[in-house]
């Protein structure tokens, strides 16, 4: 019982260094988007350790807990639309697009090499980000696509030109994003795995 009390509460402290972490880390920017979006310093990455670390669980309720922050930094993106599309853009742009991040320890245990199955982890739950940002583009903001960006997309309307201007968009920040991340994890991994998940070298 109390094995397990402390496991929580050490659980609980890491959780909020990490969540406190990846917050820092989002402020240093190398590219900051237009209409929102940029490539930090790794910030998913503390959340993706975290989530490796001590399993899906709570992996997502750090996610979720950096999700509400990320969302408490943004407001300011929200003013002056309507309802519906605050409401969809919390969900998709906020709550989903962060929680999702702690699913990178899934491939834990069932890919042997931890570097290897860390970095999978986080391709997929990183490339899970990219999906919501790119529905939250196309379902809710798609009316401010900007054909000027992309000119392959000159002569696009509609429907199409809000999906694959989404796409364009949110991809050129969040891929390059997800495989910095992906990279330096694995460095971090493959370098201290062992010390971060408490093995014996």
């Amino acid at each position: 019982m109390n094995t397990r009390l402390s496991k929580r509460t050490m659980n609980l402290v890491l959780a909020g260094v990490m969540i406190a972490l990846g917050t820092v880390l989002n402020f240093i920017k190398f590219l900051d988007m237009p209409y929102g979006g940029s490539i930090t310093l790794c910030s998913m990455l503390p959340i993706m350790i975290y989530a490796y670390k001590c399993g899906t669980k709570w992996g997502l309720g750090a996610g979720l807990t950096f999700s509400v922050l990320q969302l408490l930094f943004g407001l300011d993106a929200l003013k002056g639309i309507s309802g519906g599309v605050v409401v969809g853009s919390i969900l998709l742009d906020y709550i989903l697009a962060f929680t999702v991040l702690g699913l990178a320890g899934i491939f834990r245990g069932r890919i042997q090499n931890d570097t290897a199955a860390f970095a999978l982890g986080a391709f997929v739950s990183g490339m899970l980000r990219y999906l919501c940002s790119f529905l939250s583009g196309w379902i809710l903001w798609g009316e401010y696509a900007d054909v000027a960006k992309f000119p392959m997309l000159a002569g696009m309307t509609g429907n199409e030109l809000a999906c694959l201007y989404s796409l364009l968009y949110n991809g050129s920040y969040m891929i390059p994003e997800v495989l910095l991340t992906c990279v330096v994890g694995a460095v971090i991994m493959r370098l201290t795995g062992k010390r971060i998940l408490g093995q014996q070298a």
